[in-house]
């Protein structure tokens, strides 16, 4: 296959590589990483085993030309780029992959190309971009491969079949929308408040000993430490409110169609508990002065659930929070 990846971070980096060791065409679009992914590769440090791969890289969509796939890893704060970067790499049966965190990506994409081509992707992997062309891989790597409002299609298996052939363990999911909700599970918490934290738990306000929503102070300052993932299970207030909020997330996504069981909660944590001292993507965003995705990972699911009639306090005192802390970084940006 002929590849292009758009959004050469960590995880369009990691997958990436792994399709060109294996052999496919595969070309980097790449700014920031140009020269140093051009001169040696891109190298993967990982515990089942380190190695390099060499795609080609391209500075423009047009010379990289139509293709059969396209891998998007861009950040969502990036999809406005989608109009100028995605139309050169695309032909009439090119696959339009995104790997991307959260909801509407795939209708931000179906408003620029027909809904036959894309396809939505959840990757379940710890990793971070250590340094230009170098990716640490810290644990797990599954995808999970589906269409855009419709059942899956040859494909979609085929596709699922190329990723386990390289070495990434795949599935297809038969529901790409419910899917996105059971990965929000975890996003919300771990994302949102390692951010949070910045804060100060005393920012947030006390859990309540009762059904009523946590009070989150609008205004918090930026002195506390952000916490890694197991930082957050080791305290039990927190620990306490990343359950309330998964518990929130499954609630909403229940009435809007998509069976979660409130086990899963129970599940990802136990899961989360043997990632040691992970930094999630949006803290990485935050430390580096980053735009976070609020919109795809906090804000769109809120609006969803709050269309449906679903209340869900703690999301809204987070969203609320994190908007603050992501307008105080904006001069410094």
């Amino acid at each position: 296959m002929k590849i292009a990846v758009v959004g050469c971070g960590a995880v369009g980096s990691y997958y990436g590589a792994k399709l060109a060791r294996a052999g496919d065409e595969v070309h980097f679009l790449l700014r920031s990483d140009y020269e140093a992914v051009r001169r040696q590769g891109v190298l993967i440090r990982s515990p089942d085993g380190d190695f390099q791969a060499r795609p080609q890289c391209a500075r423009r969509p047009e010379e990289i030309g139509p293709v059969d796939l396209v891998v998007i890893g861009l950040k969502t704060t990036a999809n406005e780029a989608f109009r100028k970067l995605l139309p050169p790499l695309i032909g009439a049966d090119t696959a339009v992959l995104t790997l991307q965190n959260g909801l509407g990506n795939e209708e931000d994409l179906a408003r620029l190309f027909p809904v036959k081509q894309i396809m939505g992707g959840l990757c379940f992997v710890c990793l971070n971009r250590v340094a230009p062309g170098v990716i640490q891989h810290i644990g797990y790597g599954q995808v999970v491969l589906g269409e855009f409002q419709r059942p899956p299609e040859p494909r979609t298996h085929d596709l699922a079949a190329r990723f386990s052939a390289v070495g990434v363990p795949a599935r297809v999911t038969d529901n790409l929308a419910r899917a996105h909700w059971e990965k929000l599970v975890w996003n919300v918490p771990f994302n949102g408040l390692g951010v949070a934290s910045a804060a100060g738990f005393e920012a947030l306000g006390q859990l309540s000993s009762g059904p009523g929503p946590s009070t989150i102070n609008s205004q918090p300052s930026t002195t506390a430490e952000c916490l890694t993932t197991d930082k957050l299970l080791a305290d039990a207030r927190w620990a306490q409110l990343v359950r309330e909020l998964m518990i929130e997330v499954i609630t909403a996504a229940r009435a809007l169609g998509f069976e979660i069981a409130e086990a899963f909660a129970d599940k990802l944590i136990e899961r989360t508990q043997t990632m040691g001292a992970y930094r999630a993507s949006t803290l990485i965003d935050f430390e580096r002065g980053q735009p976070l995705e609020l919109q795809s990972l906090f804000l769109e699911p809120l609006r969803q659930a709050t269309q449906a009639g679903v209340p869900m306090p703690r999301l809204a005192a987070l969203c609320t929070v994190l908007k603050e802390l992501d307008r105080r970084a904006r001069p410094a940006r």
